[in-house]
């Protein structure tokens, strides 16, 4: 049996059909995922309704598995309390985890974007919305983040018109918000320079991606991981513009700023806690592991001129990796980078590869170390 099929047969285990006796006169229960009439409903919470069970199914892997139980006090009703502390004790705890769910609905999106899963990050994305919606309201500026999930989502999945829907929506927000943090006016001209890059409107790109760059070093610093993405993006257009000069200097700047980053963590990990979970999140490695696998792919179309370049990104996904808890990945990003600097002589790095492998194969015995 495929993992797929094992999969949807898990998630059809999960779900019965709505009893109407059971729900209050009038009541009438709504998709998770597209607001429609729901038939069925998850039998793990039995707060979630979907009109079949391939909604289900989708909802289940873009966000429901991770967040099911978390919904149950949520979407229950409240019970009645007889003295008034006793009710806003439990308004305070509904509102911490909606709030809790805003923040993992929202990771769980970004994260499956940086993987390219456009359409399974769109439950997350939504989920995030709505919940945003019921604690800030219909036009706080707290809604911005999940307009920008979704309108990457729409670009990715080619619906540009969507897209332009969310970050119109986003970018109202933003206009009338004075008090807007540097933080969303970096993420939201990203946004606006991906739409116009997949438009073809590379030079308004160009100027949305400089505007990401410069909101983003006001809040984080021009050597910072999170500014870098704009660094990087900034690069694919100038490749599209047949401007391999700029794009590689850029790119530099990307595997540089990466590097210094994961060397020093490297540097203050002990063995029992090398995973990246107090470093930054499982988006911002997905955003880095996919920034860099791309740079590795543009240079080794020219492993001897871009020699240094690659043994620096490759370098930098072999610590990646390592500091994931993954060492065969390690090992395999480790020994391109050890291939990449022998062709530069006395390179600076190479003792430093060689260490990392040393402690990849220690981490995985299965594994050994090309010579």
């Amino acid at each position: 049996m495929s993992s797929i099929t094992r999969s949807k047969s898990h998630v059809s285990a999960l779900t019965s059909a709505i009893n109407p006796l059971a729900n209050p006169r009038g009541a009438k229960k709504q998709c998770e995922l597209c607001q429609n009439h729901a038939h069925l409903q998850c039998t793990k919470c039995r707060v979630t309704f979907y009109c079949d069970t391939e909604h289900q199914q989708a909802d289940w892997v873009g966000i429901h598995e991770k967040i099911c139980q978390l919904l149950i006090p949520i979407r229950t009703a409240t019970p009645f309390y007889s003295l008034q502390a006793d009710r806003d004790h439990h308004c305070t705890q509904i509102l911490h985890r909606q709030e809790e769910l805003i923040e993992i609905s929202r990771a769980v999106a970004q994260k499956k974007l940086f993987e390219g899963k456009y359409q399974e990050s769109l439950p997350a994305a939504q989920l995030s919305l709505r919940c945003a919606m019921d604690v800030y309201g219909p036009s706080a500026v707290q809604l911005v983040p999940a307009y920008l999930l979704l309108a990457e989502a729409n670009v990715g999945l080619g619906s540009l018109a969507q897209a332009e829907g969310y970050l119109s929506q986003a970018e109202w927000t933003v206009m009338k918000t004075p008090e807007c943090s540097q933080t969303v006016r970096h993420q939201l001209h990203r946004n606006l320079g991906r739409l116009y890059t997949a438009t073809e409107n590379l030079e308004g790109a160009l100027l949305h991606f400089a505007n990401d760059v410069y909101y983003a070093s006001e809040e984080y610093g021009l050597d910072n991981i999170v500014t870098c993405g704009g660094y990087f993006l900034m690069a694919n257009v100038f490749i599209k513009q047949e401007k391999m000069d700029i794009a590689s200097s850029l790119y530099t700047e990307v595997a540089s700023t990466w590097h210094s980053h994961l060397t020093k963590l490297l540097e203050t990990h002990t063995p029992g806690s090398m995973m990246l979970e107090h470093s930054f999140d499982e988006a911002q490695q997905a955003e880095a592991d996919q920034m860099l696998r791309a740079m590795l792919k543009v240079q080794e179309s020219n492993p001897k001129q871009a020699a240094a370049q690659n043994t620096l990104v490759a370098h930098s996904l072999a610590m990646l990796w390592f500091l994931g808890g993954s060492p065969d990945k390690a090992l395999e990003f480790g020994r391109k980078a050890l291939q990449s600097s022998q062709l530069v002589p006395d390179h600076s790095l190479t003792e430093h590869i060689q260490s990392l492998l040393q402690l990849a194969a220690e981490r995985g015995p299965h594994l050994t170390i090309a010579s």
